[in-house]
């Protein structure tokens, strides 16, 4: 399988996930310096928010704004200034659920704040209010490969435009009676902050070419656990590489007949 080499920069990275409430703790953890212990999510209040959005803000924009504000703190950049990639398997599950129950009740009224958040661009509508970004915005939804086609579009815009991207990959767990059929545990997601050249905060280089090879899996097996069971983490592999700052390859899930393989070179 041919592909053209595809190369940026990491600026930033953001980390919220069962046990995992920030870059800094996921990486003593990646690193082996702490144990890890599954915990539950810890979700950033949206101060950036008015008013009225933070009393609607569902768990999925409080945890997409956390995850790109994390990035893009750490790379000193203006959130207003940047194109962003938001990639996610699903939309809300909560809100999902709620909207189930509503049209299963004799009253079928939804409510407007309901419907707003239930669709798949709600946490980017969210980021802009926040941010006061103007920035073009991508939304994406490739079920348990939505990292891997988040992170192709975010480097598809790096290398045509020459500016930096933010790519959002996050996902939302589901009650039941969906948690039956899609059992993501807990709400996830990851943030990168992708340039086309390397900056005084750059932590990481990588270059990107498809596979048919096997994609790399964690050695613990709770963290294992969450890179199958979230698909956004699915960029856990490649965290634990950059948390090491070890040189190497590094092979990511996208689909049953394509993997993605990254050359990483910490800086």
């Amino acid at each position: 399988m041919n592909g053209a080499p595809m190369h940026a920069w990491i600026d930033g990275i953001g980390v919220i996930a069962p046990g995992l409430p920030d870059w800094a703790c996921a990486r003593a953890i990646l690193r082996g310096e702490r144990i890890f212990e599954i915990a539950p999510s810890v979700l950033p209040k949206p101060d950036l928010l008015p008013t009225a959005e933070r009393r609607r803000a569902s768990r999925v924009v409080k945890l997409s704004l956390g995850l790109g504000l994390q990035a893009v703190k750490q790379a000193n950049a203006d959130a207003a200034t940047l194109a962003t990639v938001f990639a996610a398997s699903g939309a809300d599950g909560h809100n999902c659920h709620a909207l189930c129950e509503q049209l299963a009740s004799d009253d079928r009224q939804i409510s407007p704040t309901r419907f707003h958040n239930s669709v798949h661009n709600a946490a980017a509508g969210y980021w802009g209010i926040a941010t006061h970004s103007m920035a073009p915005c991508q939304v994406i939804a490739a079920f348990d490969a939505s990292f891997g086609a988040g992170l192709l579009d975010a480097l598809a815009q790096v290398m045509t435009g020459g500016q930096p991207v933010l790519l959002v990959a996050y996902d939302s767990e589901y009650p039941q009676p969906l948690h039956a059929r899609r059992d993501t545990p807990d709400c996830g997601g990851v943030a990168l902050l992708l340039s086309p050249q390397r900056s005084a905060v750059s932590q990481a280089s990588f270059t990107l070419v498809p596979c048919t090879q096997s994609a790399d899996t964690m050695t613990d097996a709770a963290l294992e656990g969450l890179r199958l069971q979230i698909p956004a983490l699915r960029a856990l592999p490649l965290l634990e590489r950059l948390a090491r700052r070890q040189t190497g390859s590094v092979v990511l899930d996208y689909l049953s007949s394509m993997q993605l393989r990254l050359d990483v070179h910490p800086c």
